[in-house]
């Protein structure tokens, strides 16, 4: 049975990347692969977006009675703060490909260390390591609480 990680690999259609011994951490090949895991990942969101609005376009009516009205106005209203999230998630797409270009993607934002291959295939716009965010996750449910 395919890990959780390798089924979120599959979802989005990519393989893994296959490190060789010795290579250096970032190598071009590895920003390759992630810059094309995240144009995929942004292409498939834009044409969610596209679809969100043909479907709004072709589904949008006039019903006379109100409770249809309604039920319409909340699937759209659902449908536009999805596309939302997406929208910033867009952006921060755009933002980690700009990390990319800039040869400053890979690292954790908090204390440095490589962010490891495996965490950026399951998470691309990852900016801390595992250790960083679960201390974060902890710190955020202590001040929540």
């Amino acid at each position: 049975m395919p890990t959780k990680a390798k089924q979120n690999n599959l979802v989005r259609g990519f393989e893994p990347y296959p490190e060789t011994p010795g290579e250096e951490y970032m190598s071009d090949s590895m920003r390759a692969h992630f810059t094309n895991i995240l144009n995929k990942w942004k292409q498939e969101l834009m044409e969610e977006v596209d679809r969100t609005v043909h479907h709004m376009q072709d589904e949008a009516a006039n019903f006379p009675d109100p409770a249809d009205r309604a039920s319409q106005e909340e699937e759209f209203s659902l449908e536009l703060r999805a596309r939302d999230r997406e929208r910033k998630l867009i952006k921060k797409i755009d933002e980690t490909l700009q990390l990319i270009e800039d040869n400053e993607y890979g690292w954790c934002d908090s204390c440095g260390v490589e962010i490891g291959i495996r965490r950026l295939e399951a998470r691309p716009t990852a900016t801390l390591c595992i250790d960083c965010k679960t201390l974060a996750e902890i710190k955020e449910k202590q001040i929540g609480s």
